[in-house]
């Protein structure tokens, strides 16, 4: 049986020498707010966090460093590009200094709050020589060796114990990590025999334990950035908006003529169906809502905000000309032009990207006649244009070879009844195929 050993008695010290043998603490500073951009001083050095990239967003995801471990940074540089539900977007950083860390690999989501980089200040030669002395062993295998700045403690005395023994049939496991790559393929170290010294379990035992992954011919694709954004707008407009889908085939020959006298002036097909249907929105204002829940109201919107659907390498955005109901046809072509630009270039910027109360598909692009195209929340209508075909029509009382398209209108059932959304679409209908008709709400 083990007698306990005897507490030393306390030493007789001066309160100098109380002072002198206690080691300094590092004062405790306080926890840094999460909005990096209001918080941090120009040029001073610290953590530096994802800041709040506005319209709601709470995350984003690493596409690109600009920078790397070592790199010298100076104040407001552009140090990472992101990937939101929005857009790609570039982070400067307000720090200055030598970056120690980068918090993240591209692909990894980033909450709004969550460190980006650790930045270090400027120092001096005499300084930086005592922060390598503290820089630790330099080992460099994981879990093993000295912190690079481990906190110094006073040493206590503790009691003597009896060393624990792992029980008997116990599996001998020394590294951590051997444990935690077994538990990430599902090892029973119980059941592997150990090849280290003494039958301890190694690294190379358990990847030898390790049973085979199932071969997958599928592809997974996580569900995030803009095809995430995208995912969650349509699934919660399927489950919130009890939706109706009403079409009617037109004759757009004298549409295209209209093209084709006004392509000088670079107003295209999508800039007079934007037209017809501002137009369209003035006289049937229902269509021009969104839905309160919380308040279980209709609002109906004084202001137009026209968006477009616009297919880039990234997937599909809807761009939104606000104020579309002030603009002239040209000022519409020429919104229409720089949004599309910009959305396919990925360099959208998020206030182009809402405030839309109506939105228009032209999925005619595709090569397709019709669709019964889905409600961009929280907006009430969308309209969608087939494509424009050689079709046997008739004319003036006669067999004709016409330019037939369908237009197809999708509306909130809850905002207006299909008198009102029969309305709207066969005024646009009259518009197509007679474009002067849209000249006497102007």
């Amino acid at each position: 049986m083990n007698s306990p050993v005897p507490t030393p008695a306390p030493l007789n010290r001066t309160s100098g020498d109380r002072d002198a043998t206690r080691p300094q603490e590092t004062p405790k500073t306080q926890d840094q707010p999460r909005n990096a951009t209001t918080t941090v001083n120009r040029g001073e050095a610290g953590q530096f966090t994802l800041p709040d990239l506005g319209e709601g967003l709470t995350e984003a995801e690493i596409v690109r460093w600009h920078v790397a471990v070592g790199d010298r940074v100076a104040a407001d540089q552009v140090v990472v590009e992101v990937e939101t539900a929005k857009a790609v977007v570039d982070v400067p950083c307000p720090l200055a200094g030598v970056v120690e860390a980068l918090h993240g690999e591209p692909g990894d989501v980033i909450a709004v709050g969550a460190p980006l980089t650790t930045i270090s200040g400027e120092s001096s030669p005499h300084e930086q020589h005592r922060t390598e002395e503290r820089a630790g062993s330099g080992n460099v295998l994981v879990g093993y060796g000295t912190g690079a700045a481990a906190r110094r403690r006073r040493q206590r005395v503790r009691p003597q114990h009896a060393v624990a023994r792992p029980a008997a049939g116990a599996p001998r496991v020394l590294s951590p990590i051997v444990r935690r790559l077994a538990k990430q393929h599902g090892v029973d170290l119980s059941s592997v025999d150990g090849s280290g010294p003494g039958g301890v379990i190694l690294r190379r035992d358990v990847e030898a334990a390790r049973l085979p992954e199932p071969e997958r011919d599928e592809v997974r694709i996580p569900l995030r950035g803009l095809r995430g954004a995208v995912a969650d707008k349509l699934t919660r407009s399927r489950r919130e908006i009890p939706d109706a889908t009403t079409w009617v085939d037109v004759d757009a020959t004298r549409l295209l003529e209209a093209r084709d006298e006004l392509k000088s002036r670079g107003i295209g097909l999508l800039a007079l169906l934007a037209r017809f249907c501002v137009v369209g929105l003035r006289r049937f204002p229902e269509l021009n809502s969104s839905v309160d829940t919380e308040r279980d109201e209709i609002v109906q919107h004084s202001r137009i905000g026209l968006g477009f659907a616009a297919q880039t390498p990234r997937g599909l955005v809807v761009p939104v000309v606000r104020d579309a109901h002030e603009m002239t046809t040209a000022q519409l072509a020429e919104a229409i032009a720089h949004r599309t630009e910009r959305a396919r270039a990925g360099e959208l910027e998020p206030k182009y990207l809402t405030g839309g109360t109506f939105t228009l598909n032209n999925y005619g692009v595709f090569g397709v006649d019709g669709s019964t195209p889905i409600i961009n929340h929280p907006e009430a209508a969308i309209l969608g244009v087939g494509r424009i075909i050689d079709k046997p029509w008739a004319h003036r009382g006669e067999l004709a070879l016409r330019k037939v398209t369908q237009l197809s209108l999708t509306f909130d059932h809850r905002v207006c009844d299909g008198g009102t959304a029969g309305g709207f679409l066969r005024h646009l209908a009259d518009c197509v195929e007679n474009p002067i008709t849209a000249l006497a709400d102007v």
